[in-house]
């Protein structure tokens, strides 16, 4: 398997493709992937940032870093978001890659902790994050996991 981990900001081209990829992953709407994409584009600001896995020109895998992934703790920020490998994908060390890329970047950015929420309870402590607290998500009615990884 050969693949690649871009950022957006260096193929701006796929700002469409990457937004309607992330909302059929998610369901979150069209618009608001392509508003925080075109942000990511033209915004000189390390956050919002997209980044994708891609194999033969297809996307298999991606994730971004948002400034709140819709919870209620504004004060854990950046967040990074919409974390997915498609599934004949999964378990071969694409999210992993995707998420160490990813810190690294932010690193060089000037940022060095970064946060995510996710319901997993195990998978992103292999990957260096750390379990920080329990977080409601806007309109959620159970609590959410909040991990933090500094780098």
């Amino acid at each position: 398997m050969k693949y690649e981990i871009i950022r957006l900001t260096d193929k701006p081209k796929l700002l469409q493709t990457a937004a309607k990829w992330f909302h059929e992953k998610w369901g979150i709407p069209l618009e608001a992937y392509q508003e925080s994409m075109q942000e990511c584009l033209t915004d000189k600001n390390p956050v919002p940032q997209w980044y994708m896995a891609i194999e033969h020109g297809r996307i298999i895998g991606g994730l971004g870093v948002i400034e709140n992934d819709f919870h209620d703790r504004k004060d854990l920020t950046p967040n990074v978001c919409a974390v997915y490998t498609e599934e004949s994908y999964r378990c071969r060390g694409i999210a992993g890659a995707l998420l160490r890329y990813v810190c690294a970047d932010m690193k060089a950015q000037g940022i060095d902790t970064l946060y995510l929420v996710t319901d997993h309870t195990s998978f992103y402590e292999r990957y260096g994050w750390e379990f920080l607290c329990m977080v409601q998500g806007d309109g959620e009615p159970d609590l959410s996991r909040m991990y933090i990884h500094r780098t």
